[in-house]
């Protein structure tokens, strides 16, 4: 009866283990979801087709999903702080020597400051068309400026996560404290970021990638076996 006792026990001491350790790192899947509702699902661009871009493209703008970018990108934003904040308190305390595990809170905070802007920027587009609260407030011209800012606004800070993942990876393949697994999916938005860099100059595509493997990487982390989350 004693074994069946222990061997009881234990089973339910794994099981709250397993939920402890998986709770966290959800905070990062729920950061990409977001992100990827705020960056893309809610996108404002106008398609012009093969057409020059001109001040025109105003009045067919769609000011609720300006606004509803505000809202979700605002959360995005406070998910990456704390999930900046978390990571610190429960990697970086764990893995006191890597240099890698602090450069994916830096990177995660600096995409938590840059989208505060992207998404403010689609804020300020809500407040300004037609049935805002200050419409009218600028012409045409003036809506076209916010138009061409939210261009790449809430895409280029998305950087500091492609940072993080690159982070990730070293951690994966040189400290061995996450699975490889997750090191070669964080590796995927690094690479694809760098040669649309170098290749083409495009600003904007880590917000193309980086919110749907903030999803795969941390669901990962989350469920998986790696060092820093057991």
């Amino acid at each position: 009866m004693s074994s069946i006792h222990t061997e009881a026990t234990g089973r339910t001491a794994d099981r709250l283990e397993s939920a402890k350790r998986s709770r966290w790192p959800l905070i990062g899947t729920a950061a990409g979801i977001t992100g990827f509702v705020a960056t893309l699902i809610t996108d404002i661009h106008v398609d012009i087709g093969t057409s020059q871009a001109t001040a025109d493209v105003i009045g067919e703008m769609s000011r609720t999903k300006a606004h509803a970018s505000l809202i979700v990108g605002y959360l995005t934003v406070v998910l990456l702080v704390v999930l900046a904040a978390t990571w610190r308190r429960h990697v970086e305390a764990r893995v006191a020597s890597s240099t890698a595990a602090r450069v994916v809170s830096h990177g995660l905070l600096i995409s938590a400051a840059a989208l505060t802007l992207g998404y403010g920027w689609k804020g300020a587009m809500a407040v300004y068309l037609p049935g805002g609260m200050d419409a009218g407030a600028f012409d045409k011209e003036g809506l076209y400026v916010l138009y061409m800012l939210n261009d790449f606004g809430s895409y280029i800070g998305w950087l500091g996560v492609t940072i993080a993942f690159g982070a990730i990876a070293w951690m994966a393949f040189r400290d061995r404290t996450v699975s490889r697994w997750i090191g070669a999916a964080a590796c995927v938005p690094v690479l694809a970021v760098t040669a649309f860099t170098v290749g083409t100059g495009l600003p904007g595509f880590p917000g193309v990638v980086s919110p749907l493997f903030l999803v795969i990487t941390f669901t990962g982390l989350a469920f998986g076996k790696s060092t820093i989350t057991r």
